[in-house]
């Protein structure tokens, strides 16, 4: 049975559904939770499966972004309005809409690029040992619902 941790950021952003024929078509905006679980089937040198700064090193930045941006799918008609008069508060999402499992899916991603990355740089602090992975990542956007995404 593996060890796993769990780190928990916030961040405010809206987003547009385009494709959505209700609501959820036209701007609106969450506070979102997001949760990263890595997980290692041994602990490192300091009786962990790694150091909580280090995923938030990882992540910081890329999340960062997010906060009170706008995340949008590229095909989206106004996309080009958008990105004209707020610039890098868009989070651009290529021709998908920016729902809570893409954005799930997506920090995934980018945490499973950052820890591999960080893996190999031996100048990395804290360390990381070469098992540890990331096994899943959950988005909140209200109260009652969530969307969770997982290799």
């Amino acid at each position: 049975m593996p060890y796993r941790i769990a780190k928990i950021f916030n961040i405010e952003c809206g987003h547009i559904i385009s494709k959505h024929p209700g609501k959820c078509r036209f701007p609106h905006g969450h506070s979102h939770r997001v949760e990263v679980v890595l997980a290692a089937d041994t602990l490192d040198a300091h009786d962990m499966v790694c150091d909580f700064q280090a995923v938030k090193q990882m992540l910081h930045d890329f999340l960062d972004g997010w906060d009170h941006a706008l995340c949008l799918n590229t095909d989206d008609p106004h996309f080009a309005f958008f990105s004209k008069n707020y610039g890098a508060h868009i989070v651009p999402f290529g021709h998908t809409d920016p729902t809570s499992e893409v954005m799930a899916r997506t920090i995934f991603a980018e945490l499973k690029r950052a820890l591999a990355a960080a893996q190999l740089d031996a100048a990395f602090q804290p360390p990381l040992q070469a098992n540890v992975r990331v096994e899943r990542v959950r988005i909140t956007e209200t109260e009652t619902s969530w969307a969770e995404y997982s290799e």
